[in-house]
This record gives C-alpha cells, sequence and structure tokens, in this order.
C-alpha cells in the first residue's frame, strides 16, 4: 500500500499570483454619485502548462471582474493566479479533470482573495466572490468540444459528397 501511495501523488508546490491588475477608469467621479447596486460581472478562465520536469504543471486561474454602475465602469480587476502542481500515477484520460478541476478548487480561494484585497485598495466595499462549481464548467467545454467535433465532421462529410458527386463523368 505504502509503495501506490507512493506511485500516487497530487501535491501543491507553489501558489504565486502571476499578474494582476486594477482599473478604476471613472474615479473619482465614480466615488460620488450615487452607488445604487453595482452590476458585477465575473469571468473565469483556466490554463494548464506541462513543465518540463515530468509530472509537473502549471496551472493558472484567470480572473476578470467588472463592476459597473449605470452604463460607467466603477472598476475592471484582472487576476492571474497560478499553481505549480506534481501529479504522478493518474491515468492520462483523467488528467484534464485534475487540471480544470481539481488545481482551479485549489487556486480559487487564493483568486478570491486578491481580487477582494485590490477592489478593496481602489475605495470600493469588500467584494465576496461567489463559489465556482468548475466541474459544470469542464462538463460545458467538453459539451462544446463535442458539439464542435460533430459539426466539422459532418462538414467534412459534406464535402466529401460534393467531392464525389463533381468528379463523376457525365454520361
Amino acid at each position: 500500500m505504502a509503495e501506490e501511495q507512493k506511485k500516487n501523488a497530487f501535491d501543491i508546490r507553489k501558489i504565486y499570483l502571476k499578474d494582476a491588475s486594477l482599473e478604476c477608469p471613472n474615479s473619482p467621479s465614480t466615488f460620488l454619485k450615487d452607488p445604487g447596486q453595482p452590476e458585477v460581472g465575473i469571468e473565469a478562465t483556466i490554463k494548464s502548462t506541462g513543465l518540463d520536469q515530468e509530472d509537473f504543471y502549471e496551472v493558472v486561474l484567470g480572473m476578470t471582474v467588472t463592476s459597473k454602475i449605470g452604463d460607467e465602469t466603477a472598476f475592471l480587476v484582472e487576476v492571474q493566479q497560478a499553481g505549480i502542481f506534481h501529479i504522478v500515477g493518474l491515468p492520462k484520460e483523467d488528467l484534464p479533470l485534475a487540471l480544470e478541476i481539481a488545481c482551479p478548487n485549489v487556486l480559487l480561494p487564493f483568486a478570491r482573495e486578491a481580487v477582494s484585497d485590490l477592489v478593496g485598495k481602489a475605495g470600493f466595499p469588500q467584494l465576496l466572490l461567489s463559489p465556482i462549481n468548475f466541474e459544470s464548467l469542464y462538463q460545458q467545454k467538453q459539451a462544446q468540444l463535442q458539439k464542435q467535433a460533430e459539426a466539422a465532421q459532418q462538414n467534412s462529410n459534406a464535402a466529401a459528397q460534393t467531392d464525389e458527386t463533381e468528379s463523376k463523368p457525365a454520361h
């Protein structure tokens, strides 16, 4: 059993903030207006890269948070929260699950803290981001890829049929 545990590993080697930016394009006028209920939009992206050392991966959770008051942008925060993960013994077909679900779940609390800290330093009230269901996002992405593959296959079949029709000699 100890040998099996040695072969299988999911270790966090490093968590770090790779990039962060904050824009408050309409300040100070934003602070002089009645804030009302701001509209907050959140986008999340996940990128993973295999590193030079075998079984090591960098995963970057990108978050873009935009707050608008009326039609004016109050703030725009972009954070690239990254981590280095050592993943061993996972079947190849399960690796995307680790890289796009498990790793981002580890990174999310750090990204949420970075966003909240930047928003607070910009003079806005604390922003608490809701949890993200990375499993659902992964399933949506896989369904979209499947649809694209099916559409490409249908286009390829239609093109092949057109080529066959055009290449038949007329009698």
